[in-house]
């Protein structure tokens, strides 16, 4: 493939956009009828492999966490969602776009990725009904400057 297919890929494909490479294992967490299948098939279709479940037993290569505004605590979801993750990883936070059911404020996402200890490097919209934001660990942070 040409450098120019592949940038018209990243451009066309919220899963190359959003940073998920060939081989990364992926684990999903807060999966439920709502979620957007389309971006769920593209993440896979970009890793090369299945997104793994919340009973996953090892470390993953990033988190998709699907997030609405009565899931709970997004801070506390945030911290958990770390631990599932290798050093350096990253969490791509889905939350319904505004005027949807569940939808969560920039500034609580802001206020719990900081408290979680986490840096948010790009916010995408995903899709129709869900918004993106890449979140990164302390050491992934690091590395990019």
């Amino acid at each position: 493939m040409s450098a120019t297919a592949d940038h018209a890929e990243e451009r066309t494909n919220p899963a190359a956009r959003l940073g998920f490479q060939p081989g990364q294992v992926v684990q999903e967490i807060g999966y439920d009828d709502d979620v957007d299948q389309e971006l769920r098939e593209a993440i896979e279709g970009v890793i090369e492999s299945e997104l793994v479940d919340e009973d996953y037993d090892d470390v993953a290569d990033a988190v998709v966490l699907w997030f609405r505004d009565d899931d709970g605590d997004l801070t506390d979801a945030l911290v958990d969602a770390t631990t599932y993750i290798e050093e350096g990883g990253a969490i791509l936070l889905l939350t319904p776009k505004t005027g949807r059911d569940g939808y969560v404020e920039p500034s609580e996402i802001s206020e719990a990725a900081t408290t979680a200890g986490l840096t948010a490097s790009k916010s995408v919209s995903v899709g129709k009904d869900w918004s993106g934001s890449r979140l990164a660990t302390p050491k992934a942070a690091k590395s990019k400057r």
